[in-house]
């Protein structure tokens, strides 16, 4: 075969479906052998980045690796964004780049760029292919390393005399990688001392993170959760991980979480991490962060484990091996559950004092819609039952707080790097990926415009996504800020130009509609969710609305701004 023939095989015994991408040049081969393969559909984005983001939101909302293609030089380095929204959220994206042929490389020729460094520092893993035989077992490993083990993206580069090569197709179907062994069964002794110390806690919590979802832990965590009685909370990559209208369910902890996640866990005696990475919008100062817990963590990647909090019980292994090691103890020393509820009643006690004293709210007066309205008008359309990607702000935190995500997969949003522009893309990616499910991106008017241009993607084939943008004419999370902290001096945040974006939907041939009054926004969302294609809806929200709770930056979670 030749490499391209190749690497289009390769593509299909991996399972693959569906590929992002836009051509060009160095990457002209593959295209011709895509040609000739219709079981595999190829997306043609607008923009590097927005193939990245697609792959993306297809990867998260399927859980299967998402695919890009992409040509050299700038075709390449549109895809770094993407690539390290990717990296920091752990997804399973395999990019796939044009390279110029190999004795150019390092000659500054036309359209090469060393792509492999560029990324290196955010990729799981990255391979040069600079022989035609090898590119069976190398596109074998790197999906392998990209879906096993704490995932993430893995970048292909593809110099052009190695696709046009020709050697013999061997398909390794027992990979060996010499140092890559990824830990997925939990030590027993760790598990057990995990054991021991929720039966001697009086104020546990349970923290929900992303790697729940990755490994599928939604269910184990909800059997530990009621057996135990114990309350749980998640990080902004945790929602869906528990369900979101459980009643044991303090919703999203952190910087912009509820008042009652973040007292709960600042004064628990014991915090139950699985698969969280500790970050600082959850952690606030480190040094003032759940001061009288012990703390056990739960992850794949041994090194997210005493990264940024100290840990007395570290489990290195898959969130839901651990915990169904943990519940078969919990089985197996038989304690009833009525032990359990009156041992954290008093606990519960204080949590419903804090949840009455400070619950989510929002004041709905004068005419400005309020963002808050409008997320909860959504959920109760939708019956909870749409995905949701977000675009990076404002949007995103009213998204988490006041959409109630009941199932893992079904929020879409940029945690680790909060990328603006990611939600549209990524919206198209899960769209392509779960046909016959809602797909509705909640965006800002900044963001949205980031990758608009996918607009065009997204009407070419035929996907009814829908777009809710939040409009207030500001680069909200800014402005907030500079409003609480720089006394209102508005630098570079006012919209002074902004599109119609009823007329620019309509351009691309797309529904466009708008609400600017508290009785509009239920009809238009109402027609908006029975639209068969694109919709974009333009809703005019509260130009200075803030999003509250929110812990200043280096603050401890408990110093809370409420309103």
């Amino acid at each position: 075969m030749t490499g391209a023939q190749m690497i289009v095989e390769a593509l299909k015994r991996e399972g693959v479906d569906v590929i992002f991408g836009y051509p060009g040049g160095a990457v002209i081969d593959i295209y011709d052998e895509l040609y000739k393969t219709p079981e595999i559909k190829h997306v043609l984005v607008r923009h590097e980045q927005g193939a990245t983001h697609a792959a993306d939101g297809y990867a998260r909302s399927t859980g299967r690796v998402g695919v890009c293609l992409v040509t050299s030089g700038p075709g390449a380095t549109n895809t770094v964004t993407g690539i390290a929204t990717a990296y920091m959220d752990s997804i399973p994206i395999v990019i796939l780049t044009g390279q110029v042929p190999t004795k150019l490389i390092g000659n500054d020729a036309f359209q090469e760029v060393d792509i492999t460094g560029i990324t290196r520092p955010c990729t799981k893993h990255n391979f040069l292919v600079k022989r035609t035989e090898d590119l069976p077992r190398i596109l074998r490993a790197a999906f392998h390393i990209a879906r096993t083990g704490r995932p993430g993206p893995v970048l292909v580069d593809l110099p052009k005399d190695v696709q046009q090569g020709k050697a013999e197709f061997y398909w390794p179907e027992d990979l060996k990688l010499r140092s890559y062994h990824p830990v997925y069964d939990p030590h027993p002794r760790q598990v057990e001392r995990a054991y021991r110390l929720l039966e001697s806690s009086t104020r546990p919590v349970i923290l929900v993170g992303g790697g729940v979802i990755a490994s599928g832990a939604h269910e184990e965590v909800k059997e530990l959760a009621e057996r135990l009685n114990i309350p749980v909370t998640m990080t902004l990559m945790g929602l869906g991980g528990f369900p979101g209208t459980h009643p044991q369910s303090l919703g999203m902890l952190g910087m912009h979480g509820t008042y009652y996640a973040n007292m709960a866990v600042a004064n628990s005696d014991l915090i139950l991490a699985v698969g969280a990475r500790f970050d600082d919008r959850v952690t606030g100062k480190v040094d003032a962060f759940a001061p009288m817990a012990k703390i056990i963590h739960i992850d794949i990647d041994p090194t997210s484990i005493q990264k940024n909090v100290r840990v007395d019980v570290p489990i290195v292994g898959d969130c839901k091996r651990v915990l169904e090691k943990l519940l078969e103890i919990v089985k197996e020393v038989g304690r009833p559950e009525k032990i359990w509820r009156e041992q954290f009643k008093e606990w519960w006690e204080q949590i419903e004092i804090w949840k009455k004293r400070y619950p989510l709210s929002y004041k709905q007066e004068g005419e400005y819609i309020k963002p808050q309205f409008v997320i909860e008008k959504l959920y109760e359309l939708t019956k909870g039952e749409a995905i949701i990607t977000t675009e990076v702000g404002q949007n995103q935190m009213w998204a988490a707080q006041y959409y109630k995500f009941d199932k893992p997969r079904t929020l879409i949003t940029s945690g680790g790097l909060g990328t603006m522009g990611f939600g549209f893309p990524a919206a198209i990616g899960a769209q392509m990926g779960n046909p016959d499910k809602m797909v509705i991106d909640i965006a800002g008017d900044g963001s949205i415009q980031m990758n608009i241009q996918e607009m065009a993607t997204a009407m070419e084939q035929g996907l009814p996504v829908k777009v809710i943008i939040l409009n207030n004419g500001y680069l909200g999370m800014v402005r907030q800020w500079q409003e609480l902290f720089y006394e209102r001096r508005y630098s570079a945040v006012k919209f002074q130009v902004t599109p119609d974006f009823v007329k620019l939907a309509e351009a691309y041939g797309a529904l466009g509609l708008r609400a600017t009054k508290i009785e509009e926004v239920e009809p238009v969302l109402k027609q908006a969710l029975e639209s068969d294609r694109l919709t974009l809806v333009d809703i005019h929200i509260a130009p200075e609305e803030g999003v509250f709770p929110m812990v200043p930056a280096g603050r401890a979670t408990t110093e809370m701004i409420l309103v």
